[in-house]
């Protein structure tokens, strides 16, 4: 209630951003799509802010500027992203990894999306060209990089939600829930 007795305006109130993390193949982009969708908010990859601040896409990046540019590039957009954006926010699956973005991910509403690396390995297809997962051994190289970000990924997450063998609009669905619920 305001102060002249009148019920106070909630369609004012900003929405606090979602924040999706995991590893690469969870499905961040396409359920962030479905959820931002869902929700009518709209939806940010910070992996795109930083293709697009570069001129180049990522995998470009770690090619030719090396991943601590990719990194630093990364910092960057998720810092702007985080203070200038609402709505869903997908972000890169190590951007986690670096500390001043875990303590801007303090108190945000962050969403784990939960997959095992059966599942993971599919979706990425690791025959396909994902920066991390370049060379002889991807599978192996995929296992080395969860076993470094599951711990983190739990650390962070308000909320998780598994995906393995789910629709992408059924996760959506599952996470629009839990964020309106009172």
């Amino acid at each position: 209630m305001t102060a002249n007795g009148r019920p106070a305006d909630t369609t004012t109130t900003p929405f606090r951003p979602i924040v999706l993390i995991g590893p690469p193949g969870a499905g961040k982009t396409t359920v962030g799509t479905a959820l931002a969708a869902r929700l009518h908010v709209p939806f940010t990859d910070t992996d795109a802010v930083v293709a697009a601040a570069a001129g180049k896409p990522v995998s470009d990046i770690f090619v030719t500027d090396g991943e601590p540019e990719f990194r630093r590039l990364e910092r960057a957009a998720v810092a702007a992203v985080l203070a200038d954006r609402d709505g869903v926010i997908g972000l890169g699956g190590g951007a986690v990894m670096d500390e001043q973005t875990r303590v801007r991910l303090a108190g945000q509403r962050v969403v784990y999306l939960q997959t095992g690396f059966s599942e993971l390995a599919k979706r990425v297809g690791l025959d396909r060209a994902r920066p991390l997962l370049i060379g002889t051994n991807p599978r192996a190289q995929l296992k080395v990089l969860l076993d470094q970000r599951l711990p983190v990924y739990d650390s962070l997450a308000w909320l998780t939600v598994g995906t393995d063998g789910r629709d992408p609009d059924e996760i959506a669905a599952e996470i629009a829930v839990a964020v309106t619920r009172p």
